[in-house]
């Protein structure tokens, strides 16, 4: 059994597959506490559903979609998680998961395609990156750092040299606090970088799902 928030069919709003038709499965509870979480609402495992994978399973294939994502909360706070996403991939689906890296990612198959979102001071929880994880990253994997600021910015940089992080895989994402800094002041910053071998995986996103939709809760 998983403890589930909520399955739901949308746009994917982030990371590479940008406006893709995606699955959501998110799982409730997470064991961090982020300043800018902006799904608060996932954290709370007594409010949410308890379901066996083959219900979780059964959901999916209610909607006429090949892409899913796994997501939080902290999707690998629940060991079942792995199951599932075995299972997922049996079935043929294109499937990613997205977590705070603070979780070993070791059991999780090569073909899961896996979004490691790295803390950064500013989200108070920089100290539990578990860069362990960077030795199960295969070049399909995606590294995302949230910042809110150019000490942020420049701290990520150093993580993304010091574990040269450019040669595991293709993407390194970049998303803005937005409460926090501006997203043009993110592009420059970006753009100014100077290491050319590491910015030619640099990418900006934006979260679509709340340009498009006005009620999706900002960070």
């Amino acid at each position: 059994m998983l403890k589930i928030t909520e399955i739901f069919y949308s746009l994917q709003g982030e990371s590479t597959r940008a406006g893709k038709p995606c699955v959501f499965v998110r799982l409730a509870g997470c064991n961090l506490k982020c300043k800018w979480c902006d799904t608060n609402y996932a954290t709370d495992t007594e409010k949410a559903n308890e379901l066996s994978i083959i219900e979780i399973i059964d959901k999916v294939k209610t909607y006429d979609c090949n892409f899913v994502e796994i997501t939080g909360g902290e999707p690998l706070c629940q060991t079942e998680c792995i199951e599932l996403t075995d299972r997922l991939l049996d079935l043929g689906y294109e499937l990613a998961i997205e977590t705070n890296g603070s979780l070993s990612i070791e059991k999780l198959r090569k073909d899961v395609i896996k979004i490691i979102d790295f803390k950064c001071p500013a989200s108070g929880m920089s100290g539990y990156n578990m860069y362990e994880n960077i030795n199960y990253l295969t070049v399909k994997d995606e590294l995302k750092f949230v910042v809110a600021s150019k000490s942020d910015f420049d701290w990520s940089v150093d993580i993304i040299n010091k574990y040269k992080l450019y040669d595991k895989v293709d993407n390194i994402l970049f998303s803005a606090v937005a409460s926090e800094i501006s997203y043009s002041e993110l592009a420059d910053l970006i753009l100014s970088f100077s290491n050319r071998v590491a910015k030619k995986v640099f990418r900006m996103q934006l979260q679509f799902h709340k340009i498009i939709w006005d009620d999706a809760i900002g960070r």
